[in-house]
């Protein structure tokens, strides 16, 4: 199996794994995979959150501190509340939504789905992801789990990754197709 040449993405890897193990053993990874995605949620709506974890100018106290009133307020507790206290304790806040994925993708082979990561210009409705799902299945020859993350300069359509294979239907790819095309012949 190939490694990641990205530092974040092993420290990601080693912190979502042993994060499965402990969910495991405590039988709530459904519950951790839950609490995490609350988390993401959170993430992607306040660029202040984004800015705590991302930032390495507050000091670890200080991202400790507010990642445990956060998770507080949001009702993350347990076994995935106290690994975001002990990410932040370790000044690796910075690899959260890296280790989010991880462990989602840790948790649907262990339930023997495939995962695939879906970027689109619009949020998706609840029919389209199904729909999707159901596409991806046919592909992959068992169920799959979408993590579907928007970004406005596709202008349309999707890219999606599953394993080693990427499909880029985004208009902003044909775009820059026809236009590389364009200056070819001119």
């Amino acid at each position: 199996m190939a490694q990641s040449s990205s530092p974040i993405s092993g420290v990601a890897e080693r912190y979502a794994g042993s994060l499965f193990d402990l969910a495991l053993q405590e039988n709530s990874v459904a519950k951790v995979e839950a609490a995490l995605t609350s988390f993401e949620t959170m993430l992607a709506e306040s660029a202040d959150l984004k800015r705590l974890i991302e930032s390495p100018v507050f000091a670890a106290e200080d991202q400790e501190r507010a990642i445990s009133a956060i998770s507080d307020k949001a009702k993350i507790t347990g076994l995935a509340g106290n690994f975001l206290r002990v990410v932040a304790q370790n000044r690796r806040l910075f690899a959260v939504p890296g280790m989010i994925r991880a462990f989602r993708k840790i948790a649907a082979e262990h339930r023997g789905e495939a995962s695939a990561d879906v970027t689109s210009a619009h949020a998706l409705s609840a029919a389209q992801q199904t729909e999707l799902k159901a596409a991806l299945k046919g592909v992959a020859g068992k169920d799959v789990t979408i993590n579907v993350t928007v970004d406005p300069s596709l202008l349309g359509g999707l890219i999606v990754k599953m394993g080693s294979r990427q499909i880029d239907t985004s208009l902003k790819t044909k775009l820059n197709s026809l236009k590389l095309a364009l200056k070819e012949v001119g």
